[in-house]
């Protein structure tokens, strides 16, 4: 006998930081929730952020700081939900933080206080979070989407990919997001790494080893652009 899915609203695939803020914002318009990982804890990248203490939030982040194929949406974003808002939910949550360098916010304590800040946003939303459960094929279905999972059938009527990029796979990053979004049709642009390493010759990096865990001031210069930021000489 077939099994009848079990519907839903909204499901979406990713127990992340965006995943978990979406759930809730969407349980609290009054939709049925279903937020979905193959992982077996929710938010494993939001506990290793800024060392361990969430960097949650900048200040002075405006539509200027992102690249985007489309500027308009970091404009319109960013004004329909600014830094000063997360701020007012960390506040209301009583999550003690510091400015550790100008408009940059992190936990006093640890970055757990911001995972549990969305988990209970979840809660009180009534977003329904089910973890250890692989999305195993997505198809479209009259008036929604249908997905079998290693846990069973489900279905609904908006699908989020929340999955993340592919910069941390020893934390279970994988390219299931980006495969999900060409099978319907949507644009992926080929990936990059954004953080990486600058490997120096034997002689730099002794010149620079007293200054090993140290956030200096640094101007760089590539082609036309110009930065000016504190950069951290690592431990190694």
């Amino acid at each position: 006998m077939a099994t009848s899915p079990s519907a839903y609203d909204v499901i979406i695939i990713g127990a992340g930081a965006a995943g978990l803020m979406c759930a809730a914002t969407a349980g609290y318009r009054g939709r049925r929730v279903l937020v979905l990982d193959h992982a077996n804890k929710p938010g494993k990248k939001i506990l290793m952020s800024g060392g361990g203490r969430c960097n949650f939030t900048h200040l002075n982040s405006t539509p200027a700081n992102f690249l985007s194929g489309n500027p308009h949406y970091c404009i319109s974003a960013l004004k329909r939900y600014t830094p000063r808002d997360f701020v007012e939910l960390v506040d209301r949550h009583g999550v003690a933080y510091e400015e550790k360098a100008p408009g940059q916010l992190f936990c006093q304590d640890s970055a757990k206080d911001i995972l549990n800040l969305l988990l209970t946003e979840c809660e009180w939303a009534g977003a329904e979070i089910r973890l250890k459960t692989q999305v195993q094929e997505v198809s479209e279905a009259s008036g929604g989407y249908q997905l079998v999972t290693s846990n069973g059938m489900l279905s609904c009527e908006s699908l989020v990919i929340a999955c993340g990029g592919l910069s941390v796979p020893t934390m279970g990053a994988t390219g299931f997001g980006y495969e999900l979004a060409k099978q319907f049709g949507l644009n992926v642009l080929p990936t990059r790494a954004g953080l990486v390493p600058f490997t120096l010759q034997p002689e730099l990096k002794q010149q620079l080893a007293p200054l090993s865990g140290i956030s200096c001031p640094v101007d760089a210069h590539c082609h036309n652009e110009h930065f000016r930021e504190p950069m951290l000489v690592p431990h190694r």
